[in-house]
């Protein structure tokens, strides 16, 4: 064990500042991190960052979002890595309680139209986070029809347990049949302020409520069910970002606690903000209170999405040096992840195809900004301003 070189105080405003600054979604996030942490601060060298980053990327959960954690654990201890969360996540969640406030008085048809907009940037944004995924995680042959079978089993049958049983058939597959993955061989190096005994305590507590919640919740939109539903939604998401998308929608549209509008508008307005995707969960929190208290509510389903991704990367950390050196764990990862990939393509065509696009116009709007993010690069927040002032101008000028 080791006492840690940093203050809490040091890594909040380190996070603030990325909080404030990092748009462009969890891969971004990484090059940000990198940037500040390594190269500026000097924090931990290139290679700890590198295995830190593998650690992240291995197991469920927004991997950005664990990286910033497990940085700050390691700098400043517990609360540090506490001071890390917060930091980086506050500013967009703040900025989405806000526009959460402000849809009820987005009346008439502009708007609507605003609202419509914000829809079509979720096209956009997913369709590139698709092809994205798909050109680094299904490389091969096989792992191509992995996501192409899990894409049409899950168009088949929508639902969470689908998913999870998609996601673990695609993970024993991986680790059978693709040979050409290996986990990484370095151990991890790491000085913890903790030992194996609290980090197996962390893995109990993750498991304990992935299936102890079910059994409060109650199906109807209060703290419990909220809890069980951002939880469940955070533990099983391969991949993070984008990806955590079909299955909070099955969590909150499928069960009609949001509406499909409700939830694709904010999605969408979570394309201009920066920080972690995970905090659109604070906004969904925020439109489910009807009946509670709506800052509670929200943070509810902020804590319960991010905390088993923490529990787990905290749980796992002091076991990851023995554990990276097997390679069937490698290739079993690499299967699930191409899995993800068709999990995403899935909710690509529905909710968010189906339910987004209603005109030609519309699809002439969305491959715009599907250009403007593939071909030109551009950021996500000028996607946003072309969608919503297209759809705008769409009842403007032509109807």
């Amino acid at each position: 064990m080791k006492l840690p070189s940093g203050s809490p105080a040091e890594v909040f405003f380190a996070f603030l500042k990325l909080g404030l600054t990092s748009f462009g979604g969890p891969i971004a996030h990484l090059g940000y991190f990198r940037t500040e942490m390594v190269e500026r601060r000097r924090w931990l060298s290139e290679e700890q960052f590198g295995q830190l980053l593998a650690l992240c990327q291995f197991l469920p959960g927004p991997a950005s979002s664990q990286l910033g954690f497990t940085l700050g654990l390691l700098r400043a201890g517990w609360l540090g890595a506490l001071a890390a969360f917060v930091a980086f996540t506050l500013p967009s969640v703040l900025l989405l309680l806000a526009f959460a406030a402000a849809i009820p008085l987005l009346t008439g048809a502009t708007g609507e139209a605003a609202v419509h907009g914000l829809k079509l940037v979720a096209c956009a944004v997913v369709a590139d986070a698709v092809l994205g995924m798909s050109k680094k995680l299904c490389s091969d042959a096989l792992r191509r029809i992995i996501a192409v079978l899990s894409a049409a089993a899950l168009l088949l049958v929508s639902s969470t347990f689908a998913q999870l049983a998609v996601v673990i058939a695609a993970a024993v597959i991986g680790a059978y049949f693709i040979r050409e993955i290996t986990a990484p061989e370095n151990d991890s190096g790491f000085q913890l302020c903790y030992g194996p005994r609290v980090g197996g305590l962390l893995l109990v507590l993750f498991v304990g409520l992935l299936f102890g919640l079910p059994f409060i919740a109650m199906g109807k939109p209060d703290f419990a069910s909220v809890a069980e539903a951002f939880y469940r939604a955070g533990a099983l998401v391969f991949g993070g970002g984008h990806v955590v998308l079909p299955l909070l929608q099955d969590s909150v549209v499928s069960t009609g606690w949001v509406t499909s509008e409700q939830f694709l508008s904010g999605y969408g307005a979570s394309q201009a903000i920066p920080g972690p995707m995970f905090a659109f969960s604070a906004y969904l929190g925020a439109i489910v209170s009807s009946l509670e208290n709506t800052y509670l509510m929200a943070a509810t389903a902020l804590v319960f999405i991010f905390l088993p991704g923490f529990l787990l990367v905290a749980g796992v950390l002091p076991f990851w040096g023995v554990f990276s050196r097997h390679p069937t764990a490698g290739r079993a990862i690499a299967g699930a992840n191409a899995a993800v990939v068709g999990l995403l393509a899935a909710a690509l065509y529905n909710p968010i195809f189906t339910s987004g696009i209603t005109s030609s116009a519309d699809l002439v709007i969305v491959l715009v900004a599907f250009g403007l993010l593939v071909v030109w690069r551009v950021s996500p927040l000028i996607v946003v301003l072309w969608c919503v002032i297209a759809s705008v101008s769409q009842l403007w000028f032509f109807s």
